[in-house]
């Protein structure tokens, strides 16, 4: 099948291709409009991360309160001596890459004389810190072959390549943003494209005390509130419409019966929002919330019922002390029959 791409950067070791042109932008304008012209009204999690909210994220994972990049990176340099050294002429997938601190720590565990059979492989939404990470990583590892894919890996999993053997990752309990029919229909066709000898490695947050999951989400600081309302600053981008986030405060918490972190963006006026792309102005009431991001913690029984539905084979888990978080590893399930 062939797709729409553009080539954004090139070099002897890096290239960088733009496959969001399949992704029509009228197909984003529509996606983000209907959620915001719904009664309870939401935009997808996915346009926190244009340049700025990228770089504020960044800066989130770095807070006393936030502690589940601190904790997966301990669990990463904990296995990684063992689970790295092994690997060689083997592509490196990291679906919504990022940063480049989590694969540094894989990076650093392969034997120098088998880094340049290595192809890592990032996939995110965000050309500018794809074009980062490379900058960073080309200097830290010359010898490493990078193929940076600027994409929405949620639905266009089929453009990964598949000649060599795969260790995809899939960091940070992204999969958390995730409704539950999602991360089903999601991880079933991740392992549709495996191969029997592919590894996945998952990163997912775990179920705790209420406090510590509130405090992770209302920092002192109030970065994750300015990380939340960048995304109307992300979506004025896109479809030209003109919300001030002056206009609307940060609400995140614990909703243990649903076991998930909820954000919101909550206006603090009436407002009428005029965009281009939609023949109506969009109007929004005092104290009316718009959805920004749920973060659903898991149990290993949860992660087990799910890996039954999806043909995923648990082969290992790792914990840190507390057992806040785990990192998952697991392989394609080979019908018995």
């Amino acid at each position: 099948m062939n797709y729409n791409r553009t080539v954004l950067l090139e070099s002897d070791k890096v290239k960088i291709e733009n496959y969001l042109e399949d992704l029509s932008i009228d197909f984003i304008r529509k996606e983000i409009i209907t959620g915001l012209t719904l009664t309870d009204k939401y935009i997808s999690s996915k346009f926190f991360y244009n340049e700025t909210g990228s770089k504020l994220f960044e800066t989130i994972t770095h807070l006393t309160e936030y502690y589940p990049t601190r904790i997966e990176r301990g669990i990463l340099r904990k296995i990684s001596p063992d689970f790295m050294s092994k690997f060689k002429n083997i592509d490196i997938i990291e679906l919504g890459s990022g940063d480049c601190s989590k694969i540094k720590i894989l990076l650093n565990s392969i034997l120098p004389q088998n880094i340049s059979s290595i192809r890592y492989i990032p996939i995110d939404i965000s050309w500018s810190t794809l074009k980062k990470s490379a900058k960073e990583l080309t200097i830290l590892f010359p010898d490493l072959n990078i193929k940076g894919l600027v994409a929405d890996f949620f639905s266009q999993l089929n453009i990964i390549p598949s000649e060599n053997k795969r260790l995809f990752l899939f960091l940070g309990s992204t999969l958390g943003n995730f409704t539950e029919n999602n991360i089903i229909n999601f991880l079933s066709q991740l392992s549709s494209i495996m191969h029997t000898n592919d590894l996945f490695l998952l990163g997912i947050d775990l179920a705790k005390e209420t406090s510590v999951l509130n405090q992770a989400y209302n920092d002192e600081k109030g970065i994750t509130a300015q990380f939340n309302k960048n995304i109307l600053n992300a979506i004025n981008s896109i479809i030209g419409s003109d919300f001030n986030i002056n206009n609307y405060k940060h609400q995140a918490f614990f909703n243990k019966k649903k076991s998930q972190i909820e954000m919101y963006l909550i206006s603090t006026k009436d407002q009428i929002i005029r965009t281009p792309f939609h023949s109506k102005p969009i109007q929004i009431k005092k104290d009316e919330s718009i959805h920004t991001e749920n973060s659903y913690k898991f149990s290993i029984n949860k992660i087990k019922q799910i890996s039954a539905q999806t043909k995923l084979k648990i082969n290992e888990i790792f914990f840190d002390k507390k057992k806040w978080f785990a990192l998952i590893l697991f392989s394609k399930k080979i019908n018995s029959s």
